[in-house]
């Protein structure tokens, strides 16, 4: 049951994600999780922090979308592909707005408490494809 109650929150969770929606956030995500990203060099805790790396993406891509794709479920935590798309039109990472569209494929592990919040987010460098979609880099 855990497995199938947390895939059904990571459905949640991406309507979560594509809204940036503050209650369904602290609905969904525990007070105490860290979340690490390249928008800041210290753990981010929480809704609040999740959130914030949400925001500063559309800082980047005002049309930024996160469609999940795939998920497999076993006991606490949930494997999940994601496509993320969206229009690079404002400065991000410091590069100037090309006006490029990306399409990346993200890797997410989640996962949950006994209470059913995120406690824990490892992602895949999926950065590299955003990056190369904004023509910032070079593909090899």
């Amino acid at each position: 049951m855990t497995a199938e109650r947390n895939k059904t929150l990571m459905k949640k969770f991406e309507t979560m994600i594509n809204s940036a929606d503050t209650k369904l956030a602290e609905e969904l995500i525990d007070k105490a999780a860290a979340f690490y990203t390249p928008a800041s060099s210290k753990p981010l805790y929480g809704s609040v922090g999740y959130l914030s790396v949400v925001h500063w993406m559309r800082s980047g891509f005002s049309d930024v979308q996160w469609k999940l794709e795939e998920m497999v479920a076993e006991d606490d935590k949930v494997a999940v592909r994601w496509t993320c798309t969206g229009t690079h039109s404002g400065e991000f990472m410091g590069i100037k707005p090309t006006g490029k569209k990306f399409s990346a494929c993200i890797m997410n592990f989640y996962y949950f408490n006994n209470q059913g919040k995120i406690i824990n987010d490892i992602a895949a460098e999926g950065m590299i494809g955003i990056l190369r979609g904004i023509g910032a880099i070079n593909p090899a």
